[in-house]
This record gives C-alpha cells, sequence and structure tokens, in this order.
C-alpha cells in the first residue's frame, strides 16, 4: 500500500467515524431534550454530554483526572462540571479511596435519564446493523476489536 494509499483510507476512515459521531450526538441531543420533564439536559452543548457520557462510562473521576481524558485544563472542566451539577446531572462525592479527595458522579437522577438516551443511540445502530448484514457486521465487530486493543495499549503507555 502506498503512502498516498493509506492517507486516502485514513481520511475515509475519519470521515465515516465523523458522520457515526455526529448521528450519535444528533440522537442523543434530541432523545435528551425529549426525556426529561424539568430539562436537566436542555441544551447541553457537546463537550457538555461527551464529559457526561465519559463520566458515565467511568462511574467516578476527579477533575484532573478528567481534564486530562478531555485534554483540557482542570480549570474549564471543573467550570463545566460546577454547570451540569446546578443542572442536577453531576454530583460531588467524597472518594471512597481517599475521603480528601473529591470525585465526580452523574447524578442517580441522571443516570435514569442517561439509560433511555443509550437505548435510542444503541436502537440506532440495531438499525445499522441489520441494514449492513451478518457478514459485515461480523468484520465490523472484528476490526473495531483490534483498534480497542490497539487504542488500550496506547493509553496505557501515555
Amino acid at each position: 500500500m502506498t503512502d498516498q494509499d493509506v492517507l486516502n483510507h485514513a481520511r475515509y476512515i475519519f470521515t465515516t467515524g465523523r458522520m457515526v459521531h455526529d448521528r450519535i450526538m444528533r440522537i442523543s441531543s434530541g432523545a435528551c431534550m425529549g426525556t426529561n420533564k424539568d430539562n436537566r439536559f436542555g441544551e447541553l452543548s457537546a463537550p457538555q454530554m461527551n464529559m457526561l457520557m465519559m463520566i458515565r462510562v467511568r462511574q467516578t473521576v476527579s477533575v484532573t483526572e478528567l481534564a486530562a481524558l478531555l485534554n483540557v485544563s482542570p480549570p474549564s472542566v471543573s467550570t463545566m462540571v460546577d454547570r451540569l451539577v446546578e443542572r442536577g446531572l453531576l454530583t460531588r462525592v467524597a472518594s471512597d479511596q481517599d475521603r480528601r479527595k473529591v470525585v465526580i458522579r452523574v447524578s442517580p437522577e441522571a443516570l435514569e435519564d442517561i439509560a433511555r438516551v443509550e437505548e435510542m443511540v444503541l436502537g440506532a445502530f440495531v438499525e445499522l446493523v441489520e441494514a449492513v448484514g451478518p457478514e459485515t457486521t461480523q468484520k465490523w465487530c472484528e476490526v473495531l476489536q483490534q483498534i480497542k486493543q490497539i487504542l488500550e495499549k496506547k493509553s496505557l503507555s501515555a
């Protein structure tokens, strides 16, 4: 494979990945606007939604850890967290391992709403899987498994 082929493949993977990401964000945003009676999710920015989902996956995270994950400064993360705490989406609690350390969690009320949003996103993926068929889906999963392993190795060495 030539350097130009590698570049073209990388560009295609990137742009298609963006399309998938953008679709997830549209579904998530739409679902958030419709699932919450007191509108805690109303008008969340993409970075706020990303932060919320990142915390959801990790369950607890410190501001410093979150800043590193998002590649932004701790003061910026702290400001975003403050806004999401005010909206009832996040909570600050003492760490189970070190009571002096404060960690961020998704609030129990928001967890219920996020579960509904994730179901809607999953539904979109079910449609996609059904549309591409079992053979392509199997190949897709195999490729993603390899990518996941590479990314996990890179995150351990970073």
